[in-house]
């Protein structure tokens, strides 16, 4: 399904602007596989050979993608296992999202009679950065496709999970796989979790959810999983639960039992879109910290203060700093490297005249207090004193392995700086609330993984 040799695209079309032709602008952009056309009326489609079906075709398929009318989906699966194709993705809607279970228990019976693996119906596709594997009918310059990375999205919806491809690529978040799995007539979300928690290519889990097809068959899948699981669960509200449903034909349930069910099988719950892009970033970004126990740096005490409320409003821990980290700083402002009027304890300030030099001097002094978990960089690039060196400052600084968050609150040239910052692989946020979300993101998913 994820790793195939070769695609078939029936409903594959040369007229623009529908989304089999859609979907064979997808594949042949990159995709160094086959790609096998099937429309009854073309001979030749974007350049490839054109097959009236499934059946004509001489190679081996090792995936079928189907954008026909919901009405002849099952003859054309029926198709497909005859030709003996075991992995179908269904694009169509009009199944059960629109009142039509019998025909979504149709294609189910012909999926369970020929042994295949079927994703959908009513989905965007899937999408497989390692191996440019690309299914998605949304044009890409409209809606963007992230770089390969260690996390896998997966999402009930596909118009939102367009959204957040868009989202990852502008931010430079890369994925491991991308799947949109719709009304879930076969794979389910607990599948997909099974076979994820598998691929060696995916560290991290980011579900959007609007509800469990079998709640049981999720609850054992996720708490098997050595792999950390995020879930974005919508439905939360009566109206939402009751939009959920008429949108994937959702069981959206209480939220009350999905909280239980999500705590006691270790499944990580993000309440807003905001929150789950800060957690992505960071994990993107940064390794997982040992533990909670957080430091910070600021140039600006105001912030340093906020950013301290954040923190343990989430539940986070102040570092208490070791008696050898006490004496460094303290022979710091000796030799003139801190100011004596800088604030030495955590949250260290070393006030707004602050230099890169001397960023640099307390950064080193935190990442090697063995009570310091992960490290908090305020950078208020307003400051005159505050210089591009910076950038490769904070850079260097990596080499400890220690998570490094940066918060820059400013215009437009914090956020040129910010820019710069990220292309060395530490994630900026503008806020300390933004920054603190992502850090107790990477603190449950460190607990997750011991």
């Amino acid at each position: 399904m994820f790793w195939p040799d070769n695609v078939a695209v029936i409903g594959a079309s040369n007229q623009e602007g529908k989304v089999g032709n859609a979907i064979m602008k997808s594949l042949k952009r990159k995709f160094e596989g086959g790609i096998f056309p099937v429309n009854i009326k073309e001979d030749q489609i974007l350049g490839f050979e054109a097959y009236g079906s499934v059946i004509d075709i001489k190679d081996k398929v090792d995936l079928a993608l189907i954008s026909l009318p919901a009405k002849i989906v099952p003859d054309i699966i029926k198709e497909c296992g005859e030709a003996e194709i075991k992995n179908v993705i269904v694009v169509s809607a009009g199944f059960s999202e629109a009142g039509r279970e019998d025909l979504e228990d149709k294609i189910k019976k012909i999926v369970d009679e020929y042994d295949m693996n079927l994703i959908g119906p009513n989905c965007l596709g899937i999408y497989n950065p390692w191996i440019e594997l690309d299914t998605i009918f949304n044009p890409p310059e409209r809606q963007a496709r992230p770089d390969p990375g260690s996390i896998a999205f997966l999402s009930q919806s596909g118009a939102f999970g367009a959204a957040i491809l868009d989202w990852f690529s502008e931010s430079n978040i890369g994925l491991s796989k991308f799947i949109s799995y719709g009304n879930r007539a076969d794979i389910d979300e607990a599948d997909l979790i099974s076979y994820i928690s598998e691929d060696e290519k995916t560290d991290y889990i980011i579900f959007y959810i609007e509800g469990v097809k079998d709640g049981r068959k999720f609850f054992e899948a996720a708490k098997k999983s050595e792999k950390p699981i995020l879930a974005i669960k919508s439905g939360r509200t009566e109206k939402g639960s009751s939009a959920a449903t008429s949108h994937t034909a959702s069981l959206a349930g209480k939220d009350g039992v999905y909280e239980g069910a999500f705590k006691q099988s270790d499944v990580i719950r993000i309440n807003t879109l905001r929150e789950m892009f800060n957690v992505a970033k960071a994990l993107s970004f940064q390794p997982l910290p040992a533990g909670k126990k957080i430091g910070i740096v600021t140039n600006g005490g105001g912030a340093g203060v906020m950013s301290t409320d954040s923190l343990i409003d989430k539940g986070l821990t102040l570092a208490n700093l070791s008696d050898e980290t006490k004496n460094r700083f303290e022979k710091a402002v000796e030799e003139g490297e801190i100011p004596d009027h800088s604030t030495l304890k955590n949250p260290v300030d070393i006030v707004g005249d602050a230099s890169s030099e001397r960023y640099e001097k307390a950064i080193e002094i935190m990442l090697e207090d063995d009570n310091v978990d992960l490290l908090i960089v305020v950078c208020l690039f307003q400051s005159p004193a505050l210089d591009k060196h910076i950038v490769e400052k904070l850079g260097k600084m990596q080499e400890k392995e220690k998570p490094i968050i940066t918060i820059a609150s400013g215009g437009e040239f914090t956020h040129s700086m910010s820019e710069k910052i990220e292309k060395r692989g530490i994630p900026v946020y503008q806020t300390p609330e933004d920054a603190v979300q992502a850090i107790r993101g990477l603190c449950e998913c460190c607990k997750r993984t011991r």
